[in-house]
């Protein structure tokens, strides 16, 4: 599995569906460069349980999100139709219809593999000599922080039975532009509103002495 992190985030352009029921041809990232920062994440499945919790929980936050100049955009190795039919299907049968930020649509694995995060491997078969994958060919619950620049400030992957936290996503973004606009640090838990600390043994000393 990669570590991402200071790193450029891998490009695609991909098929995707947006607005809920709009599709969009060789959808990039790169749209975001210099504009916003962006929460990507990857889900295993469209149709499945932990997923839609997640989904519709990042629908909820969308307005914390949009505040704070953020991109929220999701992905996985369906198709763009099956995501389509998910997006227009009603929650009480299933679906997330409401969803109106990005799904991007990775059939062929090759962004989820890019980003280090397929629950599984290619291996080769020489009694019968063909390739086989060992695992799960879905992608694991990954989500990756990446800023104005195009590099991943903060990644996390759950395994796929874990489902995440929305709220802490939103404070590793207050996280990532309290620092950008203020140079301090954050210590452990910090949020909006609370001490930093500069990157210093000083610093250190400073804001432990006032626990």
């Amino acid at each position: 599995m990669s570590v991402l992190v200071g790193k450029k985030a891998p490009e695609f352009s991909a098929m995707a569906v947006v607005n809920g029921n709009e599709f969009v041809e060789n959808f990039s990232l790169k749209q975001y460069v210099g504009k916003k920062d962006v929460v990507f994440f990857f889900y295993p499945l469209d149709f499945t349980f932990v997923c839609p919790t997640e989904i519709l929980a990042f629908q909820e936050k969308m307005e914390e999100f949009e505040k704070r100049n953020v991109a929220v955009v999701g992905c996985s190795v369906d198709s763009e139709h099956t995501h389509w039919a998910w997006l227009n299907t009603e929650l009480k049968d299933g679906g997330i219809k409401g969803v109106k930020y990005p799904l991007v649509a990775d059939l062929s694995k090759t962004i989820t593999t890019n980003y280090g995060i397929l629950a599984g491997e290619y291996d080769y078969d020489e009694e019968n000599d063909v390739e086989v994958f060992d695992g799960a060919a879905v992608a694991y619950r990954g989500l990756f922080l990446i800023d104005k620049e195009g590099v991943v400030r903060h990644q996390v992957v759950n395994d796929l039975p874990l489902g995440r936290s929305i709220d802490e996503a939103i404070r590793m973004v207050d996280a990532l532009q309290y620092f950008e606009k203020h140079g301090e640090v954050c210590p452990a838990n910090w949020k909006p509103g609370e001490e930093a600390m500069s990157a210093s043994h000083e610093g250190v000393a400073d804001y432990l002495a006032k626990k």
